[in-house]
């Protein structure tokens, strides 16, 4: 019996609510990730946009989700990278499975206007941390406009 069939049988066996639980908890449960990329400071906004929306798409055709994002703008780079001592910076968080993870990274390579990229896998401390830093935004956001 091999251990596909073993995991149907005992399936089987269980209440409804089980098996939806489980389902929902181990078999389709997806690691967040958060990725920032430096993009070449020659682009225009137009073409800033498209790079942004390219990388976005590559996330929800994997069947991943968008959980937020944020555009940092131009800043100074540490050092220079490729002669260029400026870079758009763009961060992106999204639940994904981690077979994504190496077809973002190749299309981070192939593609020449990005200069730097880094993906981390969040665990459950940075997740929470992260949402938490986006509530505390908001309500700042929502104070100024009131």
């Amino acid at each position: 019996m091999t251990n596909n069939t073993l995991f149907f049988a005992v399936i089987q066996k269980l209440p409804t609510f089980a098996v939806d639980f489980l389902l929902t908890k181990y078999l389709y449960m997806l690691n967040q990730y958060e990725t920032v990329f430096i993009a070449t400071p020659v682009l225009s906004e137009s073409q800033m946009k498209e790079a942004v929306a390219k990388f976005k798409k590559i996330v929800t055709d994997s069947k991943g989700e968008i959980v937020y994002e944020e555009d940092w703008g131009l800043k100074k780079l540490a050092y220079p990278i490729q002669k260029k001592s400026t870079g758009f910076y763009h961060l992106i968080e999204f639940r994904a499975e981690p077979e994504l993870i190496a077809k973002l990274e190749v299309e981070y390579r192939r593609d020449e206007r990005i200069l730097r990229f880094l993906t981390m896998k969040m665990e459950k401390y940075a997740v929470a941390y992260a949402e938490k830093k986006r509530a505390r935004k908001n309500a700042e956001q929502k104070q100024e406009t009131e």
